[in-house]
C-alpha cells in the first residue's frame, strides 16, 4: 500500500489467501483493488503480550533497576547510516533535561566501539542491549526513530516523539513515490497525528527538546495520548491472539475442521 502499489496486480494472480496485520490494509485493498483479504491482528500484540506475561526483575539491567532519575528511551534504529543521522541530535537534547536518565537501546549486529564513539562525550546517557522492552516498560517518555518501533513504544503506553532524517535525495525520491499522510504506524492507523513527527529538516535540537519538553511537563498532552493509545489498541485487536487468528484462517481456508 506504500511502495509500489501495482504490485497488487500480481499478487492477486499469485495469492490465493491474503492476511494482512494493519487495520487500514482490509479496508484499502477492498476499496482499491476489490480485493477481500482478512485481517487477523497485529503481531506485536502476541510478541509484548508475552514479553509481559513472561517479565523477570532478576534479569534486569542495573541500568534499569538502578534508576534514580526519570527514564527517556532513545530508540534511533537497527542500521549504522540512521542511526548516525538521528542519535546525535537525540544526544544533545539529553543535555537540556538534567533531571532524566537518557537510555540508548542498542540494536542488535552492530559493536559495542560503535555506540562508544557516540556515547562517549555524554556521561548522562546509558546503553543497553538486548532490553528494549524492559527499558519502554519503565520510560517516561522516547525518541523513536520511524518504523515498527514507534508501534511497540505506543503498545507500551509510552509518550513518544517520532524521528526521521535521511540523505537529502532518498527522501526526495521517496517524497515522490510515497502516497502517504504520516511516517509512523501510530498516525498511520489512526489517521491523524497522534505523536509528533519530526521529520527532516524539522528534526534538529530545539525541536526535537521542545516536542519532549512537552511530553514530560504538558498533563493535558500526556491525558491526550493515554486516550489515543487505547484507541490504538482498540483498532489493533482482532479476535483472539493475531497467531491464533492467522492459524485459523488460514485452516478455514484450506477447509480443515477444528474442534
Amino acid at each position: 500500500w506504500a511502495w509500489k502499489e501495482n504490485r497488487v496486480k500480481k499478487m492477486k494472480q499469485c495469492i490465493d489467501l491474503m492476511m494482512v496485520i494493519i487495520p487500514f490494509e482490509q479496508a484499502f485493498f477492498k476499496n482499491r483493488w476489490n480485493w477481500d483479504v482478512a485481517y487477523v491482528g497485529h503481531p506485536l500484540m502476541d510478541a509484548i503480550g508475552q514479553y509481559k506475561a513472561s517479565e523477570n526483575e532478576e534479569n534486569l539491567d542495573p541500568i534499569l533497576s538502578n534508576a534514580t532519575k526519570p527514564l527517556v528511551a532513545l530508540l534511533p534504529g537497527s542500521r549504522k547510516q540512521e542511526i548516525l543521522a538521528k542519535l546525535p541530535i537525540m544526544l544533545e537534547v539529553s543535555r537540556l533535561f538534567p533531571d532524566h536518565q537518557f537510555v540508548v537501546a542498542k540494536a542488535p549486529g552492530l559493536d559495542a566501539g560503535f555506540y562508544h564513539q557516540l556515547l562517549q562525550a555524554y556521561p548522562n546517557v546509558s546503553a543497553l542491549s538486548n532490553q528494549t522492552y524492559a527499558l519502554l516498560s519503565r520510560a517516561r517518555s522516547a525518541l523513536v526513530t520511524s518504523g515498527t518501533a514507534t508501534l511497540e513504544t505506543a503498545l507500551f503506553q509510552v509518550p513518544e516523539v517520532v524521528c526521521y532524517k535521511g540523505s537529502p535525495i532518498s527522501y526526495a525520491i521517496a517524497k515522490r513515490i510515497l502516497k502517504i499522510k504520516y511516517i509512523s504506524l501510530v498516525n498511520l492507523i489512526m489517521d491523524r497525528e497522534v505523536v509528533k513527527e519530526l521529520i527532516q529538516d524539522e528534526l534538529t535540537v530545539e525541536n526535537l527538546s521542545k516536542s519532549l519538553g512537552s511530553l514530560l511537563q504538558d498533563s493535558q498532552r500526556q491525558a491526550q495520548l493515554k486516550a489515543d493509545y487505547a484507541l490504538l489498541l482498540e483498532k489493533l485487536s482482532a479476535e483472539g491472539a493475531p497467531s491464533d487468528k492467522a492459524a485459523s484462517t488460514l485452516l478455514a481456508f484450506m477447509g480443515v475442521k477444528t474442534s
